[in-house]
């Protein structure tokens, strides 16, 4: 019998879907969700959600029902954990951010080392872009043992997406736990101020504001500028 979690559940938003999903992957367990993202202006499955249970569903044999645009419910009955090379295409500017969130738990756990090309939105509203996900998701992986390497091929954007990003991960056998009682002291600030197919002086205005704000709140910032003509639209 599949564990029925109601998606409505507090910000009945993606994230109790991607959890879901990622927990049944892992412990082999079937799961039906209901009221998919019953809290959003568009309830129920969206590209990048749809496209995180289908890599799921491949990565672990899994047999799937509601899996369509829209369907406000989904049940996942996993079988086996897969690994080897994929590729993942959302088919819009859909988060790939999202839909590595979704597949993280269970590359770490896989019977082998795996690869995922995945094609979407890399920095798209409403969902991390993907330089959190190579600078703060993948070393805080690291502290508790995870191997995740996110690696940024070409930037994609709203509404054209076409943005594609390796990931490549190495299995573990257990994650170690890590005891951080503090948040402690704020040591440094960086970033990336990036544009695609626009003149430089946008990532340069958009770095030099970044730097007054932060330095108006007592923090030196060390914001990099990436220009690149790579795009599939302008971003």
């Amino acid at each position: 019998m599949a564990v029925r979690i109601d998606g409505s559940y507090g910000e009945g938003g993606g994230q109790i879907l991607r959890t879901s999903i990622a927990m049944s992957a892992l412990l082999g367990k079937p799961v039906e969700v209901v009221n998919i993202r019953a809290k959003r202006a568009n309830p129920g499955l969206q590209p990048q959600h749809l496209t995180g249970v289908l890599a799921a569903a491949t990565l672990t044999d899994a047999k799937t029902e509601g899996a369509v645009k829209g369907s406000t419910r989904l049940l996942f009955k996993p079988r086996a954990l897969k690994c080897g090379s994929f590729s993942i295409d959302i088919g819009t500017a859909g988060s790939v951010s999202l839909v590595i969130q979704t597949l993280a738990p269970v590359l770490l756990f896989a019977p082998c080392p795996t690869t995922l090309t995945i094609t979407g939105g890399t920095d798209v509203a409403w969902a991390p872009p993907i330089d959190y996900m190579r600078h703060v998701f993948a070393p805080v992986v690291a502290r508790f043992g995870g191997r995740i390497a996110i690696e940024l091929i070409r930037r994609g954007h709203y509404p054209r997406g076409g943005g594609r990003v390796v990931v490549r991960a190495e299995p573990v056998k257990r994650l170690t736990a890590v005891d951080s009682p503090e948040f402690g002291k704020v040591a440094k600030i960086a970033g990336i101020s990036h544009a695609v197919n626009l003149p430089s002086h946008v990532a340069e205005r958009q770095a030099k504001a970044a730097r007054e704000v932060l330095a108006g709140l007592g923090y030196g910032a060390d914001i990099a500028v990436e220009v690149r003509n790579d795009g599939l639209g302008p971003g």
